[in-house]
């Protein structure tokens, strides 16, 4: 049972990359996802959340209109898409799920994957 997240790597100021969190051994349905990041020497911070139903989202507000995230039960995984990435958006990016609501508090996750590394050049 775990989830492990992908699409990580260097792009320019301006560009996009696509993140991928893909369920193993469990079915994604009905959990919660929730994407965060951490810089070096920062807290862990939530980016953006789905429920497991209805699709309800919230993202922060650092991210709103560029980032949007998305699911596909089918495929066991769920997106974030990176727009107008910005140097500040360089960290490394974990999800993780929880079987409630959407939160935007790791605290509230008690499922995560390893990160994947984001870094966007100015």
């Amino acid at each position: 049972v775990q989830l492990q997240a992908s699409g990580g790597g260097l792009v320019q100021a301006g560009g996009s990359l696509r993140l991928s969190c893909t369920a193993s051994g469990f079915s994604l349905d009905h959990y919660a996802i929730g994407w965060f990041r951490q810089a070096p020497g920062k807290e862990r911070e939530g980016v953006s959340c789905i429920s497991s139903t209805v699709g309800n989202t919230r993202y922060a507000d650092s991210v709103k209109g560029r980032f949007t995230i998305s699911r596909d039960n089918a495929k066991n995984t769920v997106y974030l898409q990176m727009n107008s990435l910005k140097p500040e958006d360089t960290a490394v990016y974990y999800c993780a799920g929880r079987s409630g609501w959407i939160s935007s508090s790791p605290a509230d996750f008690g499922l995560w994957g390893q990160g994947t590394k984001v870094t966007v050049s100015s």
